[in-house]
C-alpha cells in the first residue's frame, strides 16, 4: 500500500488524492485508508474539477495554487498531486486539520 502522503524527493510532497466532483461544496474529506478524499463543486469537464482541487489544496496547504499541480490522474477519480514548498510532515498536519 501507498501512504497518502510521501516525499516528493525535491522539498515536494507528492499526495494520493480521490476527487468527488460534482459536489455541493469544495471539502477535504480526510484521508480513507491510503487516500485523502476531497470533493469538489467543479464538473470534470476541461479540467475545472482538477482546478477546483488544487486551489482548495493549495489555500489549506497555505501555499501558492501555482505550487499545487496533478502530476497522474487528470482524467481519473484517482490523481497524485504534487505540492511544492512543503513538507510531507507538515502537510499532512495542515490537510487534515481542514478535514
Amino acid at each position: 500500500m501507498i501512504p497518502a502522503f510521501r516525499d516528493g524527493g525535491d522539498g515536494s510532497t507528492l499526495v494520493s488524492v480521490r476527487v468527488n466532483p460534482r459536489a455541493g461544496r469544495d471539502k477535504i474529506v480526510g484521508v480513507r485508508g491510503d487516500v485523502l478524499v476531497v470533493k469538489v463543486g467543479a464538473a470534470p469537464v476541461k479540467g475545472k474539477a482538477n482546478d477546483a482541487l488544487c486551489r482548495l489544496l493549495a489555500k489549506a496547504a497555505g501555499v501558492p495554487p501555482s505550487h499545487v499541480s496533478v502530476v497522474r490522474g487528470h482524467n481519473a477519480h484517482d490523481k497524485l498531486v504534487r505540492l511544492n514548498g512543503i513538507a510531507v510532515a507538515e502537510a499532512r498536519e495542515r490537510l487534515d486539520r481542514r478535514a
